[in-house]
């Protein structure tokens, strides 16, 4: 909703996943910590292997965020000076599930956190194709939504329709653009 009102917005889970692919340097560090039982016929890192590994055991996702997450980081700050230098004054924005577990948001100017409730979660994880035990597994993986709103500078509370999730991005949007540019 965000980029269809005009801002600019890195999505943090996408750009990670660019950055496991083949030769590009998380991609043989990924496959050295998780073994060749994770590359596809493609040679590319199954996602579906990967994701099913870590999820299984909370000390292979550390890991494997330890090793994505800092190069994660570094494109987030590269693609914001681009944009600085390009001219871009309005916020920008990292749309990225794990901001506050990674510590990121002390980066940011403001954290905008969406949020619905845990049984939506599971139901729209589900409509995404996981199983209901993957869904789960990837939640706990999760801070709590109760928690990291209270790290919020802005709520967005996705719990209710599409159409009053979309009125109060669009009262965010006119809240940014009359008094802050910064990055949230």
């Amino acid at each position: 909703m965000l980029r269809e009102l005009g801002f600019h917005v890195i999505d943090a889970d996408a750009l990670g996943h660019t950055l496991m692919e083949p030769g590009q340097p998380a991609y043989g560090e990924i496959v050295r910590e998780f073994g060749d039982g994770i590359v596809g016929a493609d040679g590319r890192i199954d996602r579906g292997k990967l994701g099913a590994l870590v999820f299984a055991e909370p000390a292979k996702l550390v890991k494997l965020n330890a090793i994505v997450h800092p190069r994660v980081e570094t494109e987030i700050h590269r693609q914001f000076s681009e944009w600085e230098k390009d001219g871009v004054r309005d916020a920008a924005f990292v749309e990225a599930a794990l901001l506050v577990e990674a510590a990121y948001q002390k980066n940011l100017d403001g954290l905008v956190v969406a949020w619905c409730t845990p049984e939506q979660q599971v139901e729209r994880l589900l409509a995404r194709g996981l199983s209901e035990a993957e869904a789960r597994r990837r939640i706990a993986a999760q801070m709590p939504a109760e928690e990291k709103l209270q790290y919020a500078t802005e709520k967005i509370d996705c719990s209710g329709s599409k159409e009053a999730t979309r009125r109060q991005v669009e009262e965010l949007a006119v809240k940014l653009r009359q008094g802050a540019a910064g990055r949230v």
